[in-house]
C-alpha cells in the first residue's frame, strides 16, 4: 500500500469509533439520498465502495432484503469490523463486508458474475486516481448494471470560510474540489459525469441538493470534525497553527449562530448516476 492509501487508511481506523456518531445528521442523509436515486430493488446483488460503518450499504441490505445480496468494501480495518457488526445487529445475514481498497477493488471470488448496482457515498473525491477507479469499477457491473456516488456540491460560504483557514497548510491535491467543491472535476455536475463517461459509463447524470448540518455550537463543530476525514486536515496543519484555527472558526460560528448558539450550515450535496452499457 502506498503512503497516500497507508495515511487514509489510518486516518479512518482513528476516526471510527467516533465516526458518524457526535450527534450530526451528516453521512446518514447524504447516504440516504445516494440509495434513493440508485432504487436498489429485492433481489438484487450490490457492491458498495468505502462503506464505512455502513450509512449506505445497511440500507441497501434492507431495500435488497434476503433474496438480495450486498457486499461492503472499506480500507479501514475497523471500520469493516463496525460495519459487519451493525449488519449483524439487524439480522442482514445477505451482507458481506470486506478489507477493500476502492481504487483497485480486489474481490476475487466474490464478485461472481457481477453487481447490479454499485453505491460509494463521499468516497471518490478520496481516491487517488478517480477516473481510473470509475473504469475498474466498470469490470465489476454486470451489463445494464448502474452505479452511483455521492459527492460535495456548492459549499456553504460560512462552512467554506472555516475550510480556508487550513487552506495554507493542505497539499494540493486537497485543494480542488475534492474537498472543497470549487475547483477540478468535482466543481460541476458534467465534470463528474465527465469522469464517468471518459471510463466507459453511459447515462451519466447528476441530481443537486443541499443537507442541512446543525451544530450545537463551536465545540460541537470541533468534535465533528475530529470523527470525520477532516481530521486529517489537522493533522496537517503546524502544532503551533492549530489553536488560532480552532480559535478563528469559534469568531466564524459564533457569528453566524442562531440565538440558542447552534449554527446551521447547508451542505451541497451531487449524487452522479450511470449504467455500465
Amino acid at each position: 500500500m502506498d503512503a497516500q492509501r497507508e495515511t487514509l487508511r489510518s486516518l479512518f481506523d482513528a476516526v471510527a469509533d467516533s465516526y458518524d456518531q457526535v450527534g450530526v445528521d451528516f453521512f446518514q442523509p447524504i447516504a440516504n439520498g445516494l440509495v434513493g436515486e440508485l432504487d436498489p430493488q429485492p433481489g438484487e446483488r450490490a457492491l458498495d465502495l468505502g462503506c464505512g460503518r455502513g450509512a449506505a450499504l445497511l440500507p441497501i441490505a434492507r431495500a435488497v432484503g434476503p433474496t438480495g445480496s450486498v457486499v461492503g468494501g472499506d480500507l479501514s480495518p475497523v471500520m469493516v469490523a463496525q460495519a459487519t457488526a451493525l449488519a449483524a445487529e439487524e439480522d442482514l445475514t445477505q451482507v458481506e463486508v470486506l478489507a477493500m481498497d476502492a481504487q483497485e477493488p480486489d474481490l476475487g471470488s466474490v464478485a461472481g458474475d457481477g453487481f447490479d448496482l454499485l453505491s460509494a457515498s463521499l468516497v471518490l473525491f478520496f481516491l487517488p486516481d478517480p477516473g481510473e477507479a470509475l473504469a475498474r469499477w466498470r469490470t465489476l457491473a454486470r451489463r445494464g448494471g448502474r452505479v452511483g456516488v455521492a459527492t460535495f456540491g456548492p459549499p456553504d460560504p460560512t462552512w467554506n470560510s472555516i475550510d480556508a483557514l487550513f487552506a495554507p497548510y493542505l497539499p494540493p491535491q486537497l485543494l480542488d474540489a475534492r474537498t472543497s467543491g470549487v475547483a477540478g472535476p468535482f466543481e460541476s455536475s458534467s465534470g463528474v459525469e465527465g469522469l464517468f463517461t471518459e471510463a466507459g459509463w453511459r447515462d451519466a447524470r447528476s441530481t443537486e441538493t443541499a443537507v442541512p448540518v446543525r451544530f450545537e455550537g463551536p465545540d460541537h463543530w470541533y468534535r465533528f470534525t475530529m470523527s470525520t476525514g477532516q481530521r486529517g486536515f489537522w493533522g496537517l496543519t503546524p502544532e503551533d497553527k492549530r489553536a488560532g484555527i480552532r480559535e478563528a472558526a469559534t469568531r466564524i460560528i459564533e457569528d453566524a449562530a442562531a440565538p440558542d448558539g447552534s449554527v446551521t450550515f447547508s451542505q451541497g450535496v451531487r449524487y452522479t448516476l450511470a449504467r455500465n452499457p
